[in-house]
């Protein structure tokens, strides 16, 4: 992760936290390409508009907010080539006093809408679809007792559905022959294993463009059934990646089945962070000396030079703030921990720490 991705982070999360006293906070976004002249004609527009607002406090703040903006907009010379997006507003949520503030910035990839939006809240979503994980991949455990669909985003799993199967187990029911049995345990496994191949379908049909692929999973045989015969629909059969064995079918399954296909997963946020945190404590109980932990001492590596990546767990990454410029000038790397895994559960009790490019004293 670059420094301008964790400070686009920062800030959703920070304009994510203001609410105002009314409809009071502007939103706008300018596609790329689109001229200030026109922007700052609308602006105008909606200024003129806003007088016609009921509420004393609103119509000002709201005018105040619009001003601001079209203020900044005369200092630019053209739209930044991604686009623009700026929010402006009063955030005091102290009846009578203002904190009208302004934060305008170039956004990560192309714009290619224009909005504007007078709320109570800030406009974030389309923001927040830069900063998505490109690549996502469908998961699957599955035996005849049950089955866990998810999906790893990044470096987040998400169980999408866990369900107990209606097939019986291989016992015999009383008074039943044993053929006219198994046809019936073999009616339920087939419908079962449709009714998976059509969750899996309803699932991520949407995400296709965005499917990087499918691992499958599962304690018996009947995954590679699942696989090999006609159950998923052309398009996710192609994206099945690997079939490994699990020892269940459960969300600890999919945890497994991510331990058993990192082969496949070498590139994923995911499997990225746990094998960082692996070297971090790997480091650490070799006493190498290549690994600092605790803000003070990461803060003096970084002054030293001294840091090749800092890691930081996902609860703690607001004090990244105080080491941004530090950050900057020593062009160290920086990877956020989650806890989605037992490396980063266990990393969250460092908080911060780094990898070094040569031992400090």
């Amino acid at each position: 992760m670059d420094v301008k991705e964790l400070e686009l982070q920062m800030l959703i999360e920070e304009l994510e936290s203001y609410e105002g006293r009314a409809t009071e906070l502007v939103s706008y976004y300018v596609p790329a390409g689109y001229e200030l002249s026109k922007v700052i004609e609308h602006l105008g527009y909606e200024y003129s508009t806003a007088q016609n607002i009921k509420d004393k406090n609103t119509r000002q703040h709201v005018m105040d907010a619009i001003a601001k903006i079209l203020n900044y907009l005369k200092g630019l010379k053209n739209t930044p080539e991604n686009g623009l997006v700026v929010f402006c507003g009063n955030i005091s949520n102290v009846p009578g006093k203002v904190d009208l503030r302004l934060w305008a910035m170039e956004p990560p990839d192309k714009l290619s809408l224009r909005i504007y939006r007078c709320d109570s809240k800030f406009l974030l979503d389309p923001l927040k679809e830069m900063i998505k994980p490109k690549q996502i991949y469908g998961l699957i455990v599955l035996d005849r007792g049950e089955a866990t669909i998810g999906t790893l985003k990044g470096s987040r799993l998400i169980v999408l559905e866990n369900k107990e199967s209606w097939v019986p187990s291989k016992m015999r029911a009383g008074g039943q022959s044993s053929v006219r049995f198994q046809r019936l345990i073999e009616q339920d496994v087939h419908l079962w294993l449709k009714y998976l191949a059509d969750e899996m379908r309803n699932f991520f049909d949407k995400d296709m463009d965005k499917l990087a692929g499918i691992i499958v999973g599962g304690p018996g045989l009947l995954k590679e059934r699942f696989v090999n015969e006609d159950y998923l629909p052309y398009q996710l059969k192609q994206k099945v990646l690997g079939v490994y064995d699990t020892a269940y079918s459960n969300e600890y399954g999919l945890k497994e089945l991510l331990e058993k296909a990192k082969d496949v997963l070498q590139k994923t946020e995911y499997t990225k962070e746990v094998q960082l945190a692996n070297l971090f404590f790997e480091h650490l109980g070799k006493n190498t000396g290549l690994v600092v932990y605790g803000l003070d001492d990461v803060k003096k590596a970084l002054e030293l030079g001294a840091i090749d990546t800092i890691i930081i767990s996902e609860d703690y990454k607001d004090k990244l703030k105080e080491l941004l410029d530090l950050i900057q000038q020593t062009n160290a790397k920086i990877e956020i921990i989650s806890k989605n895994h037992p490396e980063g559960e266990q990393f969250a009790n460092f908080k911060i720490g780094a990898i070094l490019r040569f031992k400090i004293s």
